[in-house]
């Protein structure tokens, strides 16, 4: 496993950051099967040695790892589990690795109905935004069996650098809702600190200059505050697909009966943003709602 001359891998989902996974995967020499809904988001990597496939069965068919980066638990459900899915047609031996965020519950089934037909499941979802996958720097939070991990971490080290096997299935899933849980209060103190900054006449990029580096320092801070000052909205990862991440973390905390104030106050100002229609723009469009509730303030 894992001969770049001998090993076929499958990827489904080539959006935003699933291109920039697979290119990693192209470049590196593997033959890299390719499916996405919409063809012309693969035309890209195709054009630079991916080959098309037109369903998942033949993906699942031909490949002997199969990585999934879809959008929501419902693809991934369908994808895995659906009559035309993943599990009916691959081969035993198989490695599926979904790199979806989604739910822990269905990667615990997904690893579960897999084990049952010789098929080796790993939940890896990840983290790092579009810039993380373009420079294959991403954080990737596994799931699975040690053996498992072991066996796909090369290729798993083709996108990312920060690679940790969390524990048995669905670990990968439940590590990344921290994540997301983190990031959700962080964002609403980043552009906040992004809209004071503004209201107190400063220059937005000389303070963040000087705070980046100090104890305020994230993530989200060095790689969106200078989007959010920019006026740049684009996304790198959808509000959409954001809302659908505290979500499940919200479920996720729920079942544990554990209080998170500051994910539930995150997902209502996420939601009013879906609401006035900018469910297809970057997280860091918060800025935008904060501020325009300051103007409505003065």
């Amino acid at each position: 496993m894992c001969n770049t001359k001998t090993t076929v891998i499958g990827f489904i989902g080539t959006g935003v950051m699933g291109k920039s996974m697979a290119s990693h995967l192209i470049k590196a020499g593997y033959k890299v099967l390719v499916y996405n809904r919409t063809p012309a988001r693969a035309q890209g990597l195709i054009d630079n040695g991916a080959i098309w496939k037109e369903t998942v069965a033949e993906i699942s068919l031909e490949s002997d790892v199969i990585i999934t980066m879809v959008g929501y638990p419902q693809d991934v459900k369908e994808i895995y589990l659906g009559e035309e899915g993943i599990l009916h047609y691959a081969k035993e031996e198989t490695y599926v690795i979904d790199m979806t965020t989604s739910s822990p519950i269905l990667a615990r089934e997904i690893h579960e109905k897999a084990s049952q037909k010789n098929i080796h499941a790993l939940d890896a979802p990840v983290s790092g935004g579009d810039v993380g996958a373009q420079k294959a720097t991403l954080a990737i939070m596994v799931g699975g069996n040690k053996k498992d991990f072991d066996a796909m971490k090369p290729i798993l080290e083709l996108m990312g650098t920060n690679i940790v096997l969390q524990g048995e299935a669905g670990s990968g899933q439940h590590t990344k809702m921290c994540n997301q849980i983190a990031i959700a209060s962080n964002m609403i103190g980043v552009c906040e600190a992004m809209v004071y900054a503004k209201q107190a006449g400063l220059n937005q990029n000389t303070v963040l200059q000087s705070i980046e580096t100090g104890a305020a320092g994230s993530w989200s801070l060095s790689n969106l505050a200078p989007r959010m000052i920019k006026g740049d909205f684009e996304p790198g990862f959808y509000i959409k697909h954001f809302i659908k991440d505290m979500r499940i973390a919200l479920e996720s905390a729920e079942e544990m009966k554990l209080s998170t104030p500051g994910l539930k106050l995150a997902k209502s100002l996420y939601d009013n943003l879906a609401n006035e229609g900018a469910q297809n723009s970057g997280t860091q469009a918060l800025y935008k709602l904060l501020d325009k509730q300051l103007l409505h303030l003065s």
